[in-house]
């Protein structure tokens, strides 16, 4: 067979997955040298990358590639996610698609002109028709974080492992380790997030269904705000409320819930209130507040005894998969970006989505000034003193709290100091990097905590048009939303088969169903490990089902 015979059959064979890459791989150029090919003693063809020198090294091992390639997948344990740093002649790949166990492929390679030449000598129909085989080529960080985020997901794949093959990776050093360091960094968030579900993923369940009843007569219009300031609850706050007094006719004041306590105490009364955390306590931000008359902007998976607090609520889609599908099918609800994992974050995108030209924070020390951890006033301290005794004081337990926090790092400052944590630093990190997106042109009142970097290429530009931010009407009623919702459910078939197959074989609205479920399989899975796949799903949807016909027969 000639080379022309393979390169076409391998470039139909791809244009399955990936169209794109075809059109590229249609203009490289095949005669440019960058490998050789040779034959190992057991009959099988070998690519070797060709050196700047002209040395031709081999990818994989002259004896039988094949049998090497199963002794390194053999390695892969637990994980059913698995990262190829180099394609080669796809003996890896090859091997790996031959696990049931391993449920995803990705491989990332370099030098178009250098895969197209593997093209014209090496047969990859077999590993591209299968449904779990992906491939990225010449990819930039972003390429590979997004290509890892749109494919992963822990509660389905279990781990992930990376494999490089040294032949190629060990003369392509700077290529492969931009690709491995934006593959660590993209694994460490998702492992964050993945952290965040296993905890919270049936708490946001069961909130995000109670609201579903709650918002169904809620119609409440927010106009415009053109000059915003943002009120954080760090203990910079203290000494910040004087300025906020002195300059509050000038903006419109939204409170973070953690701060709400600590305005009304220095008296001042917020135009707006947002909540984000589903855990019960964040009702203790309202506990002897009066904010009827406050708007108050919740997430649809915040606590359902917060709707309670304000007459004048607004909820909003924070990203869950399953607030995404009400949107899209019962009501459509305003999205807020809430992805920086803060109050804080999200008070800045609220005040964006209302329409500000200009936003201004104030309180927001991401670290503990001096060792203080919170404003006075914020119920972090009552919390305390409510379980002091006689043989610990609550001195004493926010002491134990403090030098407890995991990473506690002492930073010092030109006329103070503060403790910096690794989690605050992440918040701090994406509100900085979020800065450089913002319409509206955002600054800080800096305190002794750390400061904040902003991206000065904000423009400021106003919004094309100002939008009110309210709610749509609904499209069917909301128990009539959950019943129809719970016999979608139920009409998902069993996972039979590799989690892959199952996910390719069902139809858009099935996989937007199962999607929403995800949260909830974090959780499980968490709690569950070892438990096969297959039964698991099939708990999630149970459980699923009957949280909903509880919720509805109480309500």
């Amino acid at each position: 067979m000639d080379k022309q015979f393979f390169f076409e059959r391998n470039l139909l064979s791809l244009s399955r997955i990936d169209a794109n890459l075809c059109a590229r791989l249609s203009a490289a150029q095949t005669t440019l040298s960058h490998y050789r090919f040779v034959e190992s003693k057991s009959g099988k063809l070998l690519s070797a990358w060709v050196d700047s020198s002209g040395r031709a090294h081999t990818l994989h091992s002259l004896t039988d590639p094949e049998k090497e390639a199963e002794r390194l997948i053999s390695t892969v344990k637990d994980e059913g996610f698995l990262i190829l740093l180099g394609l080669g002649s796809g003996y890896y790949a090859q091997a790996a698609l031959k696990r049931d166990d391993i449920k995803r492929v990705l491989v990332i390679d370099f030098d178009i002109d250098g895969l197209a030449e593997l093209f014209c000598f090496h047969e990859y129909i077999r590993i591209f028709n299968d449904e779990r085989f992906s491939i990225l080529i010449d990819p930039n960080e972003n390429d590979v974080r997004f290509k890892i985020l749109n494919l992963y997901q822990p509660a389905l794949h279990g781990g992930l492992k990376t494999l490089p093959l040294r032949g190629r990776t060990d003369f392509d050093v700077n290529n492969f380790s931009r690709a491995a360091s934006a593959i660590k960094k993209t694994l460490e968030n998702i492992a964050e997030d993945y952290s965040v579900q296993s905890c919270f993923g049936k708490r946001w369940f069961s909130n995000i269904i109670h609201n579903v009843l709650l918002s169904e007569n809620q119609y409440n219009v927010m106009p415009p705000a053109l000059n915003c300031a943002v009120c954080a609850a760090g203990p910079s706050l203290d000494s910040q409320t004087r300025i906020i007094k002195k300059e509050r006719k000038n903006f419109f004041l939204i409170a973070t819930d953690t701060s709400l306590p600590v305005l009304l105490k220095s008296g001042v009364k917020p135009d707006a209130v947002i909540s984000i955390d589903c855990q019960h306590i964040s009702y203790y931000h309202f506990i002897g507040t009066e904010i009827e008359d406050v708007p108050l902007f919740l997430d649809l998976a915040s606590p359902p005894a917060l709707f309670y607090r304000s007459k004048k609520i607004f909820f909003f889609s924070g990203g869950h998969p399953l607030t995404n599908y009400i949107s899209a099918n019962y009501r459509n609800f305003p999205i807020l970006d809430v992805s920086g994992a803060n109050v804080t974050y999200a008070a800045v995108t609220l005040a964006e989505k209302l329409g500000a030209r200009r936003v201004k924070i104030f309180g927001a020390d991401f670290s503990y000034p001096m060792g203080a951890i919170y404003a006075r006033g914020a119920y972090f301290y009552p919390f305390f003193y409510r379980k002091q005794n006689r043989l610990q004081t609550a001195e004493s337990k926010i002491s134990e709290f403090l030098y407890k926090t995991p990473s506690l790092k002492r930073i010092k400052k030109q006329d103070s100091w503060y403790y910096e944590t690794k989690s605050m630093n992440l918040y701090k990190q994406r509100l900085e990097e979020k800065s450089a997106s913002l319409i509206p042109v955002l600054t800080a009142e800096n305190g002794p905590g750390a400061k904040i970097n902003i991206a000065q290429n904000n423009a400021g530009a106003p919004s094309a048009r100002l939008q009110v931010f309210a709610s749509g009407g609904s499209i069917i009623g909301a128990k009539e939303f959950l019943n129809t919702y719970i016999n979608k459910i139920n009409d998902m078939p069993p996972v039979k088969e590799n989690i892959t197959f199952y996910l390719s074989k069902l139809r858009m609205e099935e996989k937007l169903i199962f999607t929403t479920l995800l949260p909830v399989a974090a959780n499980f899975r968490f709690r569950n490990r070892d438990k096969p796949l297959e039964e698991l799903v099939e708990e999630v949807k149970n459980y699923c089902v009957l949280k909903i016909e509880n919720i509805l027969k109480s309500d």
